[in-house]
């Protein structure tokens, strides 16, 4: 993915190799990235390609996006990663595209906010995504159902009042109902006895 040429420098003068920054993936989940150094750039690439098979991980995915937003921090690189709708296509640059891309993710918003190394960056979208979880981690973790994470359905306990908004719950309109008609009987009584006392009089 980037290829550079450094130098060393020794008492005769500069000593040339190259270093290549390599990311490897499936285009499934599995994603992962090598720094490989050699005087050749073949021997570099394939000492990079080495390492990244070595550190490869599981990315969470959510359809065809990840499953929340996140940002990943590595020194002065920041990358900011954000779900999108179907159809948006992956929308970055460099560095940061290619581990999308390679990691199976076709619908994604990033934005850099620090470094633009690329060695920096991509360390941090790596960061970003090893740091994602899936809906069955954070029900575990809320000890709550996965259908209430995902906002599917279930009570959270304490949840508003049957009727719609607006509306007295069904238990305080008959309590407003009797406590009426026991209103109601009271006035017709006083009436009752106030006619008796005329009456009498």
């Amino acid at each position: 993915m980037e290829i550079n040429r450094v130098a060393k420098v020794v008492k005769g003068g500069r000593r040339f190799s190259f270093t290549a920054l390599v990311v490897v993936g499936d285009e499934r989940d599995l994603v992962g990235v090598g720094y490989g150094k050699a005087n050749e750039v073949p021997l570099a690439i394939q000492k990079g390609v080495e390492r990244a098979k070595k550190d490869l991980f599981r990315v969470p995915r959510h359809g065809s996006s990840i499953t929340h937003q996140t940002t990943g921090v590595f020194g002065s690189g920041r990358v900011l990663l954000k779900p999108a709708a179907p159809g948006t296509g992956v929308i970055a640059g460099g560095g940061v595209r290619a581990v999308l891309e390679l990691a199976g993710i076709h619908d994604i918003l990033s934005k850099s906010l620090g470094t633009q190394n690329p060695i920096n960056l991509v360390k941090a979208t790596v960061a970003g995504l090893q740091g994602l979880r899936t809906p069955d981690e954070v029900a575990q973790l809320r000890g709550v159902s996965i259908n209430m994470v995902l906002g599917l359905g279930g009570d959270a306990g304490g949840g508003a009042p049957q009727g719609g908004d607006g509306e007295q719950p069904a238990g305080e309109a008959q309590a407003s109902g009797d406590g009426a008609e026991t209103a109601a009987l009271a006035e017709a009584d006083a009436a009752t006895a106030g006619e008796s006392e005329e009456a009498q009089a």
